[in-house]
């Protein structure tokens, strides 16, 4: 059977006469001018996952905006009032402490500067920040300013100088009166720990000037790590000349000069005055102390409170609003006496469990301790294990400092490139590591969530707290 040969193909219809076949012969491309359809799957879920993303963060910024300029409203009066040429603005100190487990110390300050401290800019209100490095340091700062204070009012020491307009002097009376009237800012209750402790030791230790670095060189110079063995038989010898052991040499210039651990008492004429008695202890009445403003504060840290950071992120209103709140109420400056513990507190007290059912402002903000981290828990074994570390390998880099120092050995061809320390500098590095170690730990024993608020009866009657007026929020803290 033949096939039939293949006819003519059929062209295809020509186009319809419409609005994109118009468009067709104007240059543009065809994927521009198809019929829109809807995107696919994976397009609907990316758009509707940032649309949302960038939709909450857009409200959580502007209500942020709106909540702040609602409070600079209600106190930028307060900077337009004009001040005689002798007169000071109001002036607050800010006291901000190292957040248990991070690196940064700045945090709290950070967390002032942005949430409370436009309002206190807005109504002309000065501010002195004390911010503490390391666990423990803000409370050496607290305690070393009473102590100097005090110290300075029995003239023991000369009076501080302080910048004052020349055309008045202020007496000390109308210094304290202008501390009073400004107050004090605690960020976060490991803050609060600090402070209060260095309030209780500058009120109630001893004015006596103690060096800690000269105190704790005294105390190393018995503990044996630098002292160098002697052999069991003194009389053997190499090459004829006697081993050079610790009773055969002579001390080294370098280590009786710079090394405070061989010095004896200083001269008479650089001993400190003893201080009288009755100047010595510590007064019946403390003083009125600057008014407490107590600021919330709460630090997400580790891979466990992700979740809280990324809800903290897209909730900044909640800290603005907290923050407007905090510094409205200061400038307001409301106060009440500060409730005190229900039980007096002693040393044992301040370590124990704290009761069950407590309204004492010393509680302020103890559910923030709940968010440490639970490596923290290991702060004091992980400090004894870098010691058991350290003093392990100290043994060997004395013998090699002494080894060449003496001249027993030729150094190696690294320790040509790179000296190993000398037992002068051994001697330093590790005073600064004992003070470190030291501080931590006695930082850590005041900040642990274990560890109270330290309180003494003296302090009844000379703390207040600020407090706001009841009624007096904008109705920006309903949403």
């Amino acid at each position: 059977m033949s096939s039939q040969p293949a006819g003519p193909s059929t062209p295809p219809p020509p186009p319809q006469p419409g609005y994109y076949a118009a468009l067709r012969y104007t240059g543009i491309p065809a994927s521009w001018i198809r019929r829109p359809k809807l995107p696919s799957r994976n397009w609907l879920i990316f758009l509707s996952l940032t649309s949302s993303v960038l939709g909450l963060y857009t409200y959580d910024r502007r209500k942020c905006k709106q909540i702040r300029q609602q409070y600079v409203d209600r106190v930028k009066y307060l900077a337009e009032q004009p001040l005689q040429s002798w007169d000071l603005p109001r002036k607050v100190t800010v006291y901000s402490a190292k957040w248990p487990g991070d690196d940064d110390y700045n945090r709290c300050v950070q967390y002032f500067r942005k949430y409370v401290k436009p309002i206190l800019v807005a109504a002309a209100v000065d501010y002195e920040i004390v911010n503490g490095k390391r666990h423990g340091d803000l409370a050496g700062i607290i305690t070393d300013r009473i102590k100097s204070r005090r110290r300075s009012e029995l003239g023991l020491d000369p009076p501080p100088n302080v910048m004052i307009p020349l055309s008045k002097k202020e007496t000390p009376e109308q210094r304290m009166q202008r501390e009073l009237r400004g107050g004090s800012v605690i960020i976060g209750r490991n803050t609060l720990k600090e402070y209060m402790r260095g309030l209780k030791a500058g009120w109630t230790e001893s004015l006596e000037k103690v060096d800690r670095e000269d105190g704790l060189s005294r105390e190393l110079d018995g503990d044996g790590h630098f002292d160098e063995p002697e052999l069991a038989d003194p009389s053997a010898s190499i090459d004829g000349e006697p081993i050079p052991t610790k009773s055969r040499l002579m001390p080294s210039k370098s280590t009786a000069l710079f090394s405070p651990l061989k010095m004896g008492a200083p001269p008479p004429s650089t001993m400190s005055t003893p201080i009288p008695a009755a100047a010595n202890a510590p007064p019946d009445n403390i003083p009125p102390q600057p008014p407490l403003l107590l600021v919330p504060f709460i630090n997400y840290l580790g891979i466990k409170q992700i979740p809280l950071m990324i809800w903290d992120f897209f909730n900044q209103r909640k800290k603005v609003q907290a923050g407007a709140e905090a510094a409205y109420t200061l400038i307001e400056g409301q106060q009440r006496p500060i409730i005190p513990p229900s039980s007096p507190s002693s040393p044992e007290s301040e370590l124990s469990p704290p009761p069950t059912a407590s309204h004492s402002d010393l509680d302020f903000d103890r559910e923030a301790e709940w968010y440490y981290k639970n490596s923290l828990k290991k702060f004091s074994s992980e400090i004894d294990d870098a010691r058991k570390e350290y003093y392990k390998a100290l043994p060997k880099k004395l013998e090699t400092a002494r080894a060449l120092s003496r001249g027993t050995r030729e150094p190696t061809k690294d320790e040509k490139n790179f000296p190993p320390p000398t037992e002068v500098e051994l001697r330093a590095e590790r005073m600064k590591k004992e003070l470190r170690w030291r501080g931590d730990l006695a930082g850590w024993e005041i900040v642990r969530p274990e560890s109270e608020v330290a309180w003494d009866d003296r302090f009844r009657g000379s703390l207040s707290i600020f407090t706001q007026r009841h009624g007096d929020e904008p109705d920006s803290k309903s949403e």
